[in-house]
C-alpha cells in the first residue's frame, strides 16, 4: 500500500495496531472537507483493492467531481455470490476546521500520547481504516472458500452536509439486484450499540413583507413581526414536543427537538422591513415525521399570510425544505443486535440525537445499526482525536465479525 502521507506518521506505537494507525494517517492527509472533491482518497482505496482482487463500483455526484466507493468480498472460491451479506459503511467526509484553533496541523495524522489527533480522527476515519485493514484477511478467506456471506465495504460523499451520497449507493445496488443482509455504519459510539436515532430536518422560512419608512408604518408590512410572530409559534411547538406522552426514554433525548437556528433581516432602523429569513431544525424520533411540526407550522404561516396580505397582497410567507435526513429505527433487526451483542464488550442498546446515513440504509430494507471507534463528543472540534485503544477494539470488533461470517 503506497501511503501519499506517510511523512507524517509519528514512530510506530508496538503496542497498538500498527496498520490501521498507517491507514488512518494516510486517509487524514486528504483534505476532504465535504466542499472539496474527495476523489483522491477514493482513488487511493480504489488502487488498494484492486490490488486485492477486488472489484470496485464508483457512483459519482453530478459534477463528476466527488464518488461513493462500494466494493464486496464475495462470498465462496469463485466470486459469484455478492447479494447479501454485510455492508461496513462510512462517509468519506469531513467538516471544516475554518475558524478553528488546532495546536496540530488538522490534516496531518499526529499521535501525542495514547491520542491520535486529526480532522476526522474519530469522525469517522478511524472506522474506515480498521475496515481497510480486514480486506486482505476478508478477500483470503473468500479465495479459501470460508467466507458464507459477503462483507461489502461502502465509502460515500457528502454525509456532512445532509448525506446526499448515500442515497445514489444505495439506487445504484438496487439496480445492480444487491440487497445486503446487514449494515454496520461505524460513526463514533465508543464501541458501544446505537441501535436507533432521530431524524433531521433543517427549514428556512423567508417572509416576504412591504417596506415603508419607519414614520409611515402604517404603509407596509414588517416582516420581522410578522417572523417573530411564526418564531414564537415554534417555541410553543418546541414546548409542546417534550411533554408528550409517546417520548422514548432510551433516547440520550427523550423528545423530539424543535429549534430556531438563525435569523436575518432588515436594512435599517427606519425602514420597515420587507424580508426575515429564519432556520429552525427539527430531529424526529423514528415514530414521527416531519408532518408532525410541518402541517402546524404551515397552518400558522397561512393565518399570518393572511394578516399580511389584507394589508399588502403582494407579501408572502414560504418554508423551504434545505435538508431532510431519516431516522434510523430499530425495527426488524433483533438478529442484527444479537449477533453485535456478542462481539462488543457492552452490548446495551443505545439511541442517540445525532443522525446517520444509518436512516438511508433502514429505508431501503437494510437492518442497521451503529457501532464505531471513537467519542461523538470530540467530532466537529478543533483537536479531534480518537483513542488509540479505540482503534485496537474496533480491529478486534472487526476480526471478530469476520470469523462470525466465515
Amino acid at each position: 500500500m503506497a501511503f501519499n502521507n506517510s511523512d507524517h506518521q509519528s514512530q510506530p506505537i508496538p503496542s497498538y495496531p500498527q496498520q490501521s494507525i498507517d491507514w488512518l494517517t494516510c486517509l487524514i492527509g486528504f483534505d476532504t472537507v465535504s466542499r472539496h472533491s474527495n476523489l483522491a482518497l477514493i482513488n487511493e482505496v480504489k488502487a488498494y483493492c484492486e490490488q486485492l482482487g477486488l472489484i470496485v463500483t464508483l457512483t459519482f455526484n453530478e459534477l463528476q467531481n466527488k464518488a461513493n466507493l462500494f466494493v464486496t468480498v464475495p462470498a465462496g472460491k469463485n466470486a459469484e455470490i455478492v447479494d447479501g451479506g454485510l455492508v461496513l459503511s462510512g462517509h468519506s467526509d469531513v467538516v471544516p476546521v475554518d475558524g478553528q484553533e488546532w495546536t496540530s496541523e488538522p490534516f496531518t495524522a499526529t499521535i501525542r500520547g495514547s491520542r491520535l489527533y486529526g480532522r476526522g480522527a474519530c469522525d469517522m476515519k478511524g472506522f474506515i481504516a480498521c475496515a481497510l485493514t480486514l480486506l486482505p484477511d476478508a478477500a483470503q478467506r473468500s479465495k479459501n472458500g470460508q467466507l458464507r456471506r459477503p462483507l461489502h465495504l461502502a465509502l460515500s460523499f457528502d454525509e456532512e452536509v445532509g448525506c446526499l451520497g448515500a442515497p445514489l449507493l444505495l439506487a445504484d445496488l438496487a439496480a445492480r439486484g444487491i440487497t445486503p443482509e446487514y449494515c454496520i455504519v461505524g460513526e463514533p459510539t465508543n464501541m458501544t450499540m446505537v441501535v436507533a436515532h432521530k431524524g433531521i430536518a433543517i427549514y428556512r422560512c423567508r417572509v416576504h413583507g412591504k417596506s415603508a419608512h419607519s414614520s409611515l408604518t402604517a404603509q407596509g408590512v414588517n416582516a420581522i413581526s410578522y417572523a417573530s410572530r411564526l418564531v414564537g409559534y415554534v417555541d410553543t411547538l418546541a414546548e409542546q414536543l417534550s411533554g408528550r406522552d409517546d417520548n422514548d426514554p432510551l433516547f440520550d433525548v427523550p423528545y423530539s427537538t424543535l429549534s430556531v437556528g438563525t435569523i436575518q433581516g432588515g436594512t435599517a432602523t427606519n425602514i420597515v422591513p420587507n424580508l426575515c429569513e429564519f432556520t429552525f431544525d427539527y430531529r424526529n424520533l423514528p415514530h414521527m415525521t416531519q408532518a408532525d411540526i410541518l402541517a402546524p407550522i404551515q397552518a400558522k404561516a397561512a393565518e399570518l399570510t393572511a394578516q399580511m396580505q389584507a394589508r399588502a397582497p403582494e407579501t408572502s410567507i414560504e418554508i423551504l425544505q434545505e435538508v431532510g435526513v431519516p431516522a434510523m429505527t430499530d425495527n426488524d433487526n433483533d438478529e442484527l443486535q444479537s449477533l453485535i451483542a456478542a462481539l462488543v464488550e457492552d452490548d446495551k442498546r443505545h439511541k442517540v440525537a445525532y443522525a446517520t446515513e444509518g436512516g438511508q440504509f433502514t429505508n431501503a430494507g437494510i437492518p442497521t445499526i451503529i457501532c464505531g471507534p471513537g467519542s461523538i463528543e470530540q467530532a466537529h472540534k478543533a483537536d479531534e482525536y480518537v483513542e488509540l485503544d479505540e482503534i485496537e477494539r474496533c480491529d478486534s470488533f472487526l476480526q471478530r465479525l469476520l470469523q462470525s461470517c466465515c
